[in-house]
């Protein structure tokens, strides 16, 4: 049996120039993901959730670098020429972005962006190229498929647009899916169908997700483990359902306590994380999130911090996490004080 993770980033490390200074975008993150399993990545807006998302596809932007390992079928990404990640792009990994009406070419009809990666990856013919195409809209819920192939994106609502989106995704049906904010400015109603797609898509077809989001509700339920990043760090991973309900890192515990909840008393006021993410040019040492951490340690400035085991799939980089009566006192959304 082969126990190798499809996916093994290790160290990785990608930083962008700007007039301010060098923005460590992503800092020593390392973790694995397995052949058919789906992994959330969950922050704040500026957590790092994007970079890192690109830091891996290597679609980093002008006055970037990164470095560190990012292994995939055993494949070092970091090494691949201009050339070879044109080979692996779309074929063996896809990624859905943010804003498809951004991400789709306007001036060029939806079939031609759905068929152009099957021809060049594939080798299929136009008529099977077309074929494939019917049936992933169809697949993706897109209703009138064979007049839809003939619209341009601006003719399509949004929700229509990101179901193109992960129809391009899925057409070279490839090992590894990577959903960035895959509903962002959808209405609620079309953001749970789309989500519930591609949980559906991903199970039935065994792909493996790495779903990206700055909302917890996202990736609760429809991913197999969850990370939660701050300021380009790691601070929490393990199983979706021992994270959310067994937190340990402060951060990840103020999250969920900041988090509306259906039994919520009305009017009452949320809990805030107070402060604000560090620069990221000048981060400080230790854990990032001690400047606004009501149980910081003096240690937690000391530089080193490591995700530590506190439990089967579970690892937190925190020198004084919560402990599990406290998540028990507060249901698990509580900020611990």
């Amino acid at each position: 049996m082969n126990t190798q993770p499809l996916l093994s980033v290790r160290n990785l490390r990608a930083h962008i120039g700007t007039p301010r200074g060098v923005v460590r975008a992503v800092d020593d993150v390392s973790f694995d993901l397995a052949g058919g399993q789906s992994l959330g990545i969950v922050g704040e807006s500026g957590s790092g959730k994007s970079v890192l998302a690109r830091a891996v596809m290597g679609l980093m932007p002008a006055r970037s670098g990164r470095s560190g390992e990012v292994t995939f079928q055993g494949r070092d990404l970091l090494a691949l020429t201009k050339k070879e990640k044109l080979e692996v792009w779309g074929k063996q990994i896809a990624m859905i972005f943010q804003d498809p009406g951004r991400s789709l070419n306007p001036v060029i009809r939806v079939e031609r962006q759905l068929t152009e990666g099957m021809r060049r990856h594939l080798g299929v013919s136009r008529s099977e190229a077309h074929s494939r195409a019917l049936s992933l809209l169809d697949e993706v819920g897109v209703p009138d498929p064979e007049r839809r192939l003939t619209n341009y994106p601006h003719e399509m609502s949004g929700g229509m647009r990101q179901r193109v989106m992960i129809a391009i995704a899925l057409a070279c049906e490839p090992d590894l899916l990577i959903a960035d904010e895959p509903t962002t400015a959808l209405d609620v109603t079309i953001q749970r169908q789309v989500l519930d797609l591609l949980r559906r898509v991903q199970r039935d077809r065994g792909t493996s997700m790495m779903l990206i989001s700055h909302d917890l509700a996202v990736v609760a339920g429809r991913t197999d483990r969850v990370s939660v990043m701050y300021s380009g760090r790691l601070a929490e991973i393990g199983s979706t359902r021992e994270v959310f309900e067994n937190p340990r890192h402060r951060y990840t515990h103020a999250l969920l306590g900041a988090t509306p909840t259906i039994d919520h008393a009305r009017h009452a006021p949320l809990r805030l994380i107070t402060g604000s993410l560090p620069d990221p040019t000048a981060p400080p040492e230790g854990c990032r999130f001690q400047p606004r951490c009501a149980f910081a340690l003096g240690e937690c400035s000391t530089p080193g911090l490591e995700l530590t085991s506190v439990g089967a799939d579970h690892d937190v980089a925190c020198l004084n996490p919560v402990v599990l009566q406290e998540t028990a006192i507060s249901g698990g959304t509580s900020d611990g004080r």
